[in-house]
């Protein structure tokens, strides 16, 4: 089979391997029919963060192709959105909600998405059911679905971590997929008002479009100043979707007293000062989402009755024989997400 592949810095090749087997009676085998690249892969592509040459990608849709014994809710042949979680559906995590945090996951489980066939763990549980086939949908439509794999999911668990309700007030930090999908999950939950902090033009007219009535160019105090001169007090409510230092430090900065930061930027440094959280009163939570439980809870359905739109996050598309020109898109922000189509 053929998967795309990370050789250094750079540096993105496709290559050839075995096709994966199933190796547990919780394994399914899954035909990849669309994939994508995620933000958090331009870390090492750029060189910022180490990972090992190899199969690379956390996020499909596909078809199982065969499946272990113990996977009974699932079977061969269903169309399913396949997450970068791998939930058991059972341990306590689980159980509570967070399977992102699977007490039961496999170490090393993400990689290889972005290829043609794809070996995933925990099947029974953490695939998500699509009705129907590939074919039964628009293009468009097969975009929405490749989004709950992981950007909408991500976006909807800030919103739900910084415990967004009924006419709040909610910043937005990031105009990446996953911050534009944030919007889309303060709206969901009936936010009346979202400010979205990003200075891309095109991504501030996406992040208009998802429901953002504000645009804040500016960072750093100059943002902070601008929210205040727009709320008086500060968010109720705050999606810190970027993990630099300067995000979550502004990130406090616009919530009002009381305030919850939901954050699900992956963390870019290891220390960071909380004091400020506690002069006023703020509340932070977040970390991984939970994919399949908000899938299979809320988000698939929003998707299928079209009530939401994360598709619209894949502005470029290519195919295999291109995975270095969809990271040069990435990296250099001429998409805002790059799409692979893998079965054509």
């Amino acid at each position: 089979m053929r998967t795309a592949t990370f050789v250094e810095p750079g540096k993105m090749e496709v290559r050839e391997y075995d096709k994966p087997e199933i190796e547990k009676p919780t394994d399914a085998i899954i035909k990849i029919v669309r994939a994508c690249v995620c933000g958090s892969d331009l870390w090492w592509y750029r060189g910022i963060a180490k990972r090992p040459a190899g199969p690379v990608g956390h996020e499909a849709i596909g078809v199982i192709e065969s499946a272990g014994s113990e996977v009974k809710d699932v079977k061969v042949g269903d169309f399913v959105v396949v997450p970068f979680t791998h939930g058991c559906g059972h341990c306590a995590a689980c159980l509570a909600g967070f399977d992102g945090d699977c007490l039961n996951q496999e170490a090393g489980g993400n990689g290889g998405y972005q290829g043609e066939y794809l070996r995933f763990t925990n099947a029974n549980w953490a695939l998500v059911k699509i009705p129907g086939k590939p074919e039964d949908y628009s293009d468009d439509m097969l975009n929405n679905l490749l989004a709950l794999s992981d950007v909408m999911a991500t976006g909807f668990h800030a919103a739900k971590s910084a415990e967004v309700k009924k006419g709040d007030t909610v910043v937005v930090m990031g105009d990446g997929a996953v911050g534009l999908c944030g919007v889309i999950s303060a709206k969901l939950l009936g936010a009346t008002r979202i400010i979205a902090m990003g200075r891309h033009e095109d991504r501030q007219k996406l992040a208009k479009e998802f429901g953002a009535t504000d645009i804040i160019a500016e960072r750093g105090d100059e943002a902070v100043a601008k929210v205040m001169e727009l709320t008086g007090a500060g968010a109720d409510a705050v999606l810190e979707c970027v993990g630099t230092e300067q995000s979550v430090d502004t990130a406090v900065k616009v919530g009002r007293p009381g305030a919850v930061v939901g954050r699900v930027g992956v963390p870019q440094k290891a220390e960071m000062n909380t004091n400020n959280l506690f002069w006023k009163n703020i509340g932070l939570r977040g970390g991984i989402a939970s994919v399949t439980t908000d899938d299979k809870n809320i988000l698939l359905d929003a998707v299928l009755k079209e009530k939401i739109n994360p598709g619209k996050v894949f502005t470029q598309r290519f195919d295999l024989d291109h995975i270095q020109d969809a990271y040069e898109a990435m990296d250099k922000r001429t998409a805002i997400k790059s799409l692979l189509i893998i079965d054509k």
